[in-house]
């Protein structure tokens, strides 16, 4: 009698192994990050300096507004998104809940990064009953306009704010790296190089595993941005997405009359009203995001004591300004992502049944 052996598809102890470290890191890292940055902010500041700005010296009122427009700005960016998903062929969702996915997005992201990303893709996908795949790819080309946004808003600071930008590209190691990079024609050839081989490598190695993932990731940031030219409300996309960053503008320019030292950004005649430094602090704070953090403490912090310092406000000054703004920001955002846990859990039920309503007419056979 014969024994046939069968090959076990349990992932190797390596394997395991190999997740375990990769989970960990992805969410060590992060930490590590927050954690460094805020040890270095706090170690070029005088903290209990800081501490007296935040006691004697704001305005909370404006504080408020910021808060209020940040409710504001996730409000429109879930009924953006409820555009692309319509357009990838998922049921209207009640605008409510489209601001709720957003909400407990944000929420999540305070505690590691992209993780609410990951929970707003399962969170329409079980609601509607639709393939996450789908999903993913709206929300990522969700975020792929929103690089655009980001690359015509820095173009716009340098046309209208360079010399601020020519302070910190001479100020700063980081800025002289950048400059140095821009300029030299030689890192350009590097680039284009690095280019060519990474295509070329893909072009050779398309039938491994791994490439196929990196196309297949690809292949949906394209699937979910290009629903963008064809689908139905493309005009209402745009404004929206227009309303979206002049909220998170005025987030940063509402927070300078919160403070003396950045209220005289405003009245100071050649700022502009304060439009141009708010710009640069905008831009800068956004920049930082790209920074694995959570929620952005200690990338965002430092980036907008930076671009506050190109118009003479002092570290403490910056310091005191970028806590206050991080904080109840985050205290917005916990609120909003508590707001989503009773509204989710509220319209379970009802949500099931819907659900099933749908599943049962989709598989009931038409009647001639």
């Amino acid at each position: 009698m014969q024994t046939t052996s069968t090959t076990s598809s349990a992932p190797s102890p390596r394997h395991d192994r190999f997740a375990i470290v990769s989970r960990v890191l992805k969410y060590l890292i992060p930490l590590l990050v927050s954690a460094g940055l805020i040890v270095w902010l706090f170690h070029k500041v005088n903290i209990h300096q800081v501490e007296t700005i935040i006691r004697q010296g704001v305005d909370w009122r404006y504080i408020v507004a910021m808060m209020a427009i940040t409710v504001l700005s996730h409000i429109i960016r879930g009924i953006r998104w409820g555009i692309q998903l319509r357009a990838a062929g998922i049921p209207r969702i009640p605008a409510t809940a489209e601001s709720v996915s957003i909400f407990g997005a944000y929420a999540l992201n305070l505690v590691f990064p992209f993780l609410g990303e990951a929970w707003r893709c399962v969170y329409i996908s079980r609601r509607e009953g639709c393939k996450l795949s789908t999903v993913v790819g709206t929300d990522l080309g969700d975020r792929a306009s929103d690089g655009i946004m980001i690359l015509l808003i820095m173009i716009l600071t340098v046309i209208v704010a360079h010399p601020a930008i020519d302070r910190f590209l001479d100020r700063y190691p980081l800025g002289e790296a950048i400059d140095r990079f821009t300029t030299d024609g030689a890192m350009w050839v590097i680039l284009v190089v690095v280019v060519a081989l990474l295509v070329a490598g893909d072009l050779y190695f398309r039938n491994t595993k791994f490439v196929k993932g990196v196309n297949a990731s690809i292949l949906r940031i394209w699937d979910g941005f290009k629903v963008l030219f064809h689908m139905k409300g493309t005009g209402l996309y745009l404004i929206l997405t227009l309303g979206i960053w002049i909220c998170y503008f005025f987030e940063t320019y509402v927070c300078f009359f919160a403070f003396p030292f950045t209220r005289e950004l405003v009245t100071n005649s050649s700022y502009t009203l304060g439009l141009v430094p708010g710009l640069v602090v905008f831009v800068f704070g956004s920049c930082s995001m790209a920074v694995p953090s959570n929620g952005g403490l200690g990338p965002w912090n430092i980036a907008v004591m930076f671009a506050l310092s190109l118009f003479g406000i002092s570290n403490s000054d910056g310091a005191a300004y970028s806590i206050v703004c991080w904080s109840f920001q985050a205290i917005i955002l916990v609120a909003s992502g508590i707001f989503s846990v009773f509204y989710i859990m509220a319209n379970r039920k009802a949500v099931k049944r819907q659900l099933a309503a749908r599943r049962a007419a989709q598989t009931t056979p038409a009647q001639d």
